[in-house]
């Protein structure tokens, strides 16, 4: 599918991968609204592509409407949904401190599953609605963001694999759901990516982490993470599909 003149909504759009993929479908030509909960970073990055920043806390329902009916308005319904909002707070089931509190395994699921889904109902319902773009009927395209610990959770990961597992899980099922209305569901899964969480850590632990890959032996970039997404919405034949992007890694317990 072409972007150029589609509207496109990006969760996470404030920094790091979701950011890069808005400039990537900028650059493309399509017309870009970036949601993020950072109303300052989503600004600073619609500012630069010409976009429009909403803040969005896409765990709620009621903010996530609105955000997307605020885009609905200024561009139209969109064809290209790029959910890349989530955390990665890391919690011992049982710590030193006894078990995990419950609200803090339930805030991760809220934002990176439930979120992800709040974000895809409402963008697939928009998407029904439009008239097809290609030969083979297609509408639109929802890429969701998911992790190489939905498969080699560490330790101190609990919440964090769980949530992401479920991202992985819908993938196939929501791709069969809305094939009738020629719309794609595709995720990617990144494994170790240069943003602003990971850089945040100390630097003795970014170079041991950085080796872990078989190869390249680095982490990678969110310019990575965007050409693969605008592969994918470029791509009619990948759907139903969960993509690794991370250099071959599998990750060891801890």
């Amino acid at each position: 599918m072409d972007v150029k003149g589609c509207a496109a909504i990006v969760t996470g759009g404030g920094s790091g991968m979701g950011a890069e993929t808005g400039r990537f479908l900028a650059a493309a030509g399509a017309k870009v609204a970036l949601l993020d909960v950072n109303l300052d970073g989503a600004k600073q990055v619609a500012g630069e592509i010409g976009g429009l920043a909403l803040e969005c806390n896409v765990a709620d329902a009621a903010s996530a409407q609105a955000a997307i009916a605020k885009a609905r308005e200024t561009h139209g319904s969109a064809r290209v949904c790029i959910n890349c909002a989530g955390i990665a707070p890391a919690k011992r089931i049982v710590g030193r401190d006894g078990p995990m509190p419950l609200e803090d395994f339930t805030r991760v699921i809220d934002v990176n599953l439930v979120g992800t889904f709040n974000i895809m109902r409402l963008a697939a319902a928009d998407m029904q609605t439009l008239d097809p773009v290609t030969e083979s009927d297609e509408r639109g395209v929802i890429i969701c963001t998911a992790s190489i610990a939905a498969f080699e959770g560490q330790i101190g990961q609990a919440a964090y694999s769980a949530s992401k597992g479920g991202v992985v899980s819908l993938t196939l099922q929501a791709a069969r759901e809305f094939a009738s209305n020629g719309i794609r569901v595709v995720t990617i899964v990144p494994g170790l990516i240069a943003t602003p969480m990971l850089l945040s850590m100390p630097k003795e632990v970014q170079e041991s982490l950085a080796q872990q890959p078989p190869f390249p032996k680095r982490f990678g970039r969110p310019d990575e993470y965007a050409k693969l997404a605008m592969h994918i919405i470029d791509n009619e034949m990948i759907n139903g599909d969960c993509i690794r992007l991370d250099g071959a890694i599998r990750m060891q317990p801890k």
